[in-house]
């Protein structure tokens, strides 16, 4: 395949791009002279050893060894990134909910606007909020992967392996160590992201659904090879063990000439989500909502689940039909991208987010358990809505930034006062 075609389709498929014909070798991943002197590279996004099912790593021929660089040195800016083992402050078992991040107001890029919520040893909760393109800049994560969920704003993503766009509604999946740039096609844009430093998100099993449903592998979209040949200085700047350092390159990071293999970047569109629901009473758990898993080495107890809720039939019979209350041995960080949600009458907006920790009570606020009980249940649809979740089985340990800021709704936990007593018939008591 050449470099002509945008996008590959399919999640974890082994792909071949260049974007100059003859630059791929034919038969030998490093032969002794590489088409154009161009220079072979493995990037592994897990051990040499790893079972072939769960190895992924993939070629790349570059102008330059990504070798060629100076030292890195601690990254001068102060910011709100932070990383494991999140221990600023020490965890809370309170429900917690924030209003949306404010894009800056000051000139700030998407490395300079990243801003920690919580995290675990497993994963990270950060928000970015930005305003400038990462002109002659470039982030690489050797900490883990990054799954980013724009909210509000298009992203053009500028990979090693090739460019992705995204906006709103979609996402992007960016390997541990894939060296990218982040420019703003619509002047600012902010959302979430996922930091993985677990097993790699892969799509869950379906187990009794069947062969298909949920996540379509083919729906996600692999971007061709495309380089970049310019000869000046460009910052790269490189998350290691939760800190940021940075060096300068005597030239552009993307020029990746050809690859194959099957570690890349990838984007998926949330809207071709096939959602499984019940069609007579009772609903499954929000897990049948699962989009990527990274799973841990506890059957079925995920270091982190993608969850979503996006547009759906409502037809279950006799039935509580927004989430029910529940505690939970998984702690759950979640997220607004447009609309609003069922089992929140307000406070819960696009950009912001909630956390409720392991085994935290929590469920619909008053007004939205009010309606649901006296709810005609007629079939209808919920539309113009998408909530997401990051699920955990650790427990998420917020930052001194998200215990302190003013975005923090102080009143949350006031949604579920007013719940009136069940009343028991007399002979029962």
């Amino acid at each position: 395949m050449t470099g002509a075609e945008r996008y590959h389709p399919g999640f974890g498929n082994h792909v071949s791009t260049e974007a100059v014909p003859g630059a791929l070798p034919i038969g030998r991943n490093s032969p002794q002279h590489v088409p154009f002197g161009l220079y072979a590279e493995q990037l592994s996004g897990s051990a040499f050893t790893a079972p072939r099912q769960e190895n992924r790593r993939s070629w790349l021929y570059r102008m330059r060894p990504a070798a060629h660089h100076p030292p890195f040195a601690p990254y001068a800016r102060p910011g709100l990134l932070r990383s494991s083992p999140f221990d600023e402050l020490p965890p809370t078992p309170n429900r917690l909910r924030w209003d949306p991040l404010p894009l800056p107001e000051q000139p700030t890029d998407f490395v300079d606007g990243l801003t920690s919520i919580a995290g675990n040893a497993g994963i990270g909760v950060h928000l970015y909020a930005a305003n400038r393109s990462m002109a002659r800049r470039a982030f690489t994560n050797a900490d883990g992967e990054l799954l980013i969920v724009p909210q509000q704003g298009a992203l053009h993503i500028v990979t090693e392996l090739g460019r992705i766009d995204v906006e709103p509604l979609q996402i992007a999946l960016i390997p541990r160590g894939v060296r990218f740039r982040i420019d703003l096609p619509e002047g600012s844009a902010r959302g979430y992201i996922c930091e993985n430093e677990g097993a790699p998100f892969r799509l869950p099993d379906l187990g009794p659904i069947g062969s298909n449903g949920l996540a379509n592998p083919r729906d996600f979209e692999t971007p061709a090879a495309w380089f970049e040949d310019i000869d000046e200085p460009t910052e790269l700047i490189q998350k290691f063990e939760g800190a940021l350092w940075a060096t300068t390159l005597d030239h552009s990071p993307f020029d990746v000439v050809a690859w194959h293999g099957n570690l890349a970047p990838c984007r998926y569109d949330l809207r071709r989500f096939n959602t499984i629901n019940t069609v007579s009473f009772d609903h499954p758990d929000p897990s049948i909502f699962t989009v990527l898993t990274s799973p841990s080495e506890v059957p079925g107890t995920a270091n982190c689940d993608f969850v979503i809720f996006p547009p759906r039939w409502m037809v279950a019979e006799g039935t509580f039909r927004p989430p029910w209350f529940h505690r939970n041995v998984m702690s759950e960080y979640m997220g607004l991208i447009v609309g609003s949600y069922d089992a929140k009458a307000g406070g819960f907006l696009p950009g912001g987010g909630s956390l409720h920790n392991r085994m935290a009570g929590h469920g619909p606020d008053r007004a939205s358990y009010a309606a649901a009980i006296a709810d005609e249940l007629k079939p209808h649809r919920l539309e113009a809505t998408m909530a997401f979740m990051f699920e955990s089985r650790s427990v998420l340990r917020p930052t001194r930034f998200a215990m302190e800021t003013e975005l923090m709704q102080l009143d949350y936990d006031d949604i579920w006062s007013g719940f009136t007593k069940a009343e028991l018939p007399n002979d029962a008591r």
